[in-house]
């Protein structure tokens, strides 16, 4: 493996109110497995109060290693484990797959598809939850303490700036990858043959044509109008027709769309486009509307989530009371009922609000990471 030179930061000023963290969606993922790694609600609070009050210092970033000293006496590292050269190798394998990629991570910008791609590939880019160690001299045993939470807080405006910052931290710093990349033969089209030998690097340079701009969304699609004909239902033919555009302009927002079975399918044009088809339960298009696929799986399915979920749940809802006035939580799997209450856990992370109608459970409301935000 190459040795990366580390990266200095120079040290956050005080932000101004409503500052926000991480707005790309490579930093909400790395603000998500920390904040998901902790059991502590509170001292994730008091993290982001110190990142946006500026009580960090520089900031270093090396290969597997971030670093920071807290109100200037506080050594604050977080740790990530590094790839190693065979990871990488088919990092490189998955950026020279399609032409743009490169240049998108120059260009600031984080590929969905190939992080997808290099996952696919065992290659794991995004941390998941556990995979950030934090370490702090303070004398909190928090994990993080709010030294280590405002460092990951911070680091996700670096992420957002350049995610080269993630692969540093992975193990390879930009001069590595385009060095990398620079001894690799570009892949020859599919349609005709291209000259043996032609270095990727200018290649990718050069870049490749970007995707329309999605129009705005206040300004009106014109879909077509087809004429009353005999087995053509119109109307529902209509509403097929809204939701290609609809799919065709979040595929130019994310650059890929979620894969949905037949099922998630018809709930999803009954909750969006108002399709009578039949046999859904209203339950159903709610929770669509509420959460999309995940809201439905909420509904339909049962599951066990991880024990770490399930500590760090508790820890919420114990802080949200005092001891005295704290209600009976009846907990069933990934199903915790309080009254007429049920919050059910995502997969996605995330729970949902359920309450008692007629008997059955049904969908409330949006979700929430806390679920002591639902009680009220």
């Amino acid at each position: 493996m190459t040795a990366s030179a580390a990266r200095g930061f120079p040290a956050f000023p005080p932000q101004r109110a409503g500052a926000r963290f991480a707005t790309t969606w490579w930093g909400r993922a790395w603000v998500q497995a920390m904040e998901d790694t902790s059991l502590d609600h509170k001292l994730l609070r008091k993290g982001r109060a110190y990142a946006k009050t500026g009580q960090l210092g520089p900031i270093t970033v090396s290969p597997g290693r971030l670093a920071a000293v807290a109100e200037s006496e506080y050594d604050t590292v977080v740790r990530v484990e590094q790839l190693g050269d065979a990871a990488w190798e088919r990092f490189l394998d998955q950026v020279a797959a399609k032409s743009g990629h490169i240049a998108a991570l120059l260009d600031g910008d984080m590929p969905h598809d190939l992080v997808e791609a290099a996952e696919y590939a065992g290659v794991p880019l995004l941390p998941a939850v556990g995979d950030l160690e934090p370490e702090c001299g303070c004398p909190d045993w928090g994990h993080p303490c709010k030294h280590a939470a405002a460092l990951c807080y911070q680091a996700s405006w670096l992420l957002d700036a350049d995610p080269f910052v993630l692969l540093l931290l992975r193990g390879r710093g930009e001069r590595d990858l385009v060095e990398a990349l620079q001894g690799r033969d570009a892949p020859a089209p599919s349609t005709r043959a291209a000259p043996a030998g032609v270095p990727v690097a200018p290649a990718y340079a050069a870049g490749v044509p970007a995707l329309p701009e999605p129009p705005p969304a206040d300004v009106p699609r014109t879909l077509p109008t087809w004429a009353p004909a005999p087995g053509v239902d119109v109307a529902a033919l209509a509403g097929l027709a809204a939701s290609a555009a609809a799919r065709a302009r979040e595929l130019l927002l994310r650059g890929r769309l979620p894969e949905l079975t037949e099922h998630q399918d018809h709930v999803r044009l009954a909750a969006e486009h108002d399709l009578g088809l039949g046999g859904l339960p209203d339950a159903a298009v709610q929770a669509w509307r509420y959460g999309g696929a995940d809201g439905l799986d909420a509904l339909e399915t049962a599951w066990t989530p991880p024990r770490r979920d399930v500590a760090r749940a508790q820890a919420l809802l114990e802080a949200a009371w005092e001891e005295e006035t704290r209600p009976e939580v009846r907990i069933w799997r990934n199903r915790w009922t309080l009254g007429s209450l049920q919050l059910r856990y995502g997969r996605d992370g995330r729970w949902y609000p359920f309450t008692l109608r007629e008997g059955d459970w049904w969908p409330a409301g949006p979700p929430e990471r806390d679920p002591a935000a639902l009680l009220s």
